[in-house]
């Protein structure tokens, strides 16, 4: 398994507090980088994360799950450590970026019977995976990671109105505004009770990802094809009430992209779900993690014993 010289040598510290490793693995003819903790062999967790973030939005969750579970966490291309290629060359739709989690994922043997937590982005994305794969889906945890209309915000009408209707200079424009620092900040700080406990280390590791060169472009890519999203919404509810998987859900109710209504909606297609209502926004981790901790932890103890 091809590794960055970067890769620790051990995930756990002299006290025993567990510990992640950062690594690459070559997929699609990328430089993949991944974050990886606990110990091979304990029940796997995959991680797939949100706009506009990376792995780094898991930093604090691995190490607390790390006593438990396996888990790993993937920057996707054009986001944090991975490779960023040109997207006039590469092309950034949500069907090319799960291609290259799949094979990082086969590179490194993290396959099978495994669990998935989803996040924005991550939703699409590991739906995607499951109906690549969907033997490797034992349970899933679904943080504001939407597949109903009514889970929209505001925000994407003016992308359905507009840059998915007719894309051009002018809708981009009307779009870029979300790559801007206050709106980066906003995504963070929106729905979440106590501000203060948000650290700024986020939106200024994402603008600092956002400010290379063709890095908006690749967002602006993302955001047209996100409309492939929404008109899978349909078929990826029918996996739900065709397969019931074991669901647990946190839902941060302030959620600047995703309404409170996108996480009750889920209970209609699996009524055996757990739901979780967080006082909190998009990235539920950063100020409510103890209690999506304890929810995991809890959740597959009841489930699995």
């Amino acid at each position: 398994m091809p590794t960055s010289e970067r890769s620790l040598p051990s995930l756990s510290n002299e006290g025993g507090t567990p510990m992640t490793s950062f690594r690459t693995v070559s997929a699609g003819g990328l430089e993949v980088f991944y974050r990886e903790a606990g110990k091979p062999g304990a029940p796997k967790l995959l991680l797939l994360g949100g706009f506009p973030s990376s792995s780094h939005q898991f930093r604090n969750l691995m190490p607390a799950l790390a006593d438990r579970f396996h888990l790993v966490s993937i920057d996707y291309p054009g986001f944090g450590n991975t490779e960023m290629p040109d997207p006039d060359d590469w092309d950034y739709t949500f069907d090319h970026l799960t291609e290259i989690v799949d094979e990082a994922l086969l590179a490194i043997d993290f396959t099978g019977p495994m669990g998935l937590y989803m996040h924005g982005h991550g939703g699409p994305i590991g739906n995607r995976l499951i109906s690549l794969h969907p033997d490797w889906l034992r349970w899933q945890v679904i943080q504001n990671a939407n597949v109903y209309e009514a889970g929209l915000t505001e925000i994407w009408d003016g992308m359905r109105d507009g840059l998915w209707a007719n894309r051009n200079t002018e809708t981009e424009a009307r779009l870029e505004a979300l790559l801007e620092p206050e709106a980066v900040k906003a995504i963070y700080l929106t729905g979440h009770a106590d501000p203060t406990k948000i650290s700024p280390d986020n939106w200024n590791l994402d603008l600092h990802f956002l400010a290379r060169p063709d890095a908006r472009r690749v967002q602006l890519d993302l955001f047209y094809d996100y409309r492939t999203n929404t008109a899978r919404y349909a078929a990826w509810q029918r996996r739900l009430r065709r397969e019931q998987p074991r669901t647990l859900i946190f839902w941060g109710q302030g959620d600047i992209f995703f309404t409170p209504a996108g996480g009750e909606a889920y209970l209609r297609d699996l009524p055996d779900a757990k739901l979780i209502r967080l006082n909190s926004g998009h990235f539920a981790t950063e100020d409510c993690l103890q209690e999506i901790v304890d929810g995991i932890n809890s959740f597959y103890d009841a489930t699995f014993g």
